[in-house]
């Protein structure tokens, strides 16, 4: 019997390598796609030294053309994790047209052109992750950034009910402040500010989303869609955004 196989977009770093590794040590066959093709290849390499089941294919999601021709390529994926996306901070006022329309051409169209894609060899009983952001509930200094992620957990939810005859289900998960390189890119006195703000005290591993999707792609979970699971170390249950 062939594993089961799934497919973790920016999978090259961050959560995203995070959850490549996860679900390869799950037993999947995975494919990380990612437009960084000499991180991609190097991490792809060290997995495979390991003796895990990982490829990995350069792609730029926004090409619906590529995307197309990448599916048509793969077997049929049983697990789809949608983490690929970009983030800038701009001032409210500063924001501009092109920066909403960058936003949301990554952040959710691609997400959803690579769905339906998938969804049209998927398997019933498939699964699909989408990684949005607990600043959907509202943020400062990156209005473009929340509304998109948002947007993915509208999509999330709509897609949920029209996969849901076929046992395919959707689910979000909403990462809070966690340890990846856009972290540590920030100055002292942001981090500090940042942390301040978490009930915990500190920012979550990229391991803490990996088990979450992990949980949410397991075939043990058969009756969660269309749900947003925070993984944000309280961040969600108030205060003041950021």
């Amino acid at each position: 019997m062939s594993q089961p196989m799934a497919l973790v977009t920016g999978g090259a770093g961050g959560m995203g390598l995070a959850t490549v590794e996860r679900l390869a040590r799950d037993g999947f066959s995975v494919v990380m796609v990612d437009r960084d093709a000499a991180l991609a290849n190097q991490e792809t390499q060290r997995l495979q030294a390991l003796g895990l089941d990982v490829q990995c294919r350069v792609l730029d999601l926004t090409d619906e053309t590529a995307v197309r021709d990448l599916i048509r390529t793969l077997p049929p994926i049983s697990a789809l994790v949608n983490n690929a996306g970009i983030f800038d901070e701009r001032q409210f006022l500063e924001v501009t047209t092109a920066d909403f329309r960058r936003a949301y051409e990554v952040n959710l169209i691609a997400v959803a052109t690579l769905t339906q894609e998938v969804a049209k060899t998927m398997a019933d009983g498939g699964r699909i992750v989408n990684i949005a952001s607990r600043a959907y509930l509202g943020a400062r200094n990156h209005p473009h950034y929340v509304a998109s992620k948002a947007a993915v957990v509208g999509y999330t939810r709509a897609s949920a009910m029209e996969l849901a005859p076929r046992g395919i289900l959707v689910n979000a998960i909403a990462p809070g402040l966690i340890d990846t390189p856009l972290l540590r890119s920030l100055s002292p006195e942001r981090l500090a500010q940042q942390l301040a703000l978490q009930p915990t005290g500190k920012a979550g591993l990229p391991q803490d989303i990996a088990q979450a999707v992990s949980f949410l792609v397991s075939p043990l979970t058969s009756f969660i869609t269309g749900q947003v699971l925070f993984v944000d170390g309280g961040k969600s249950l108030g205060g003041s955004g950021s």
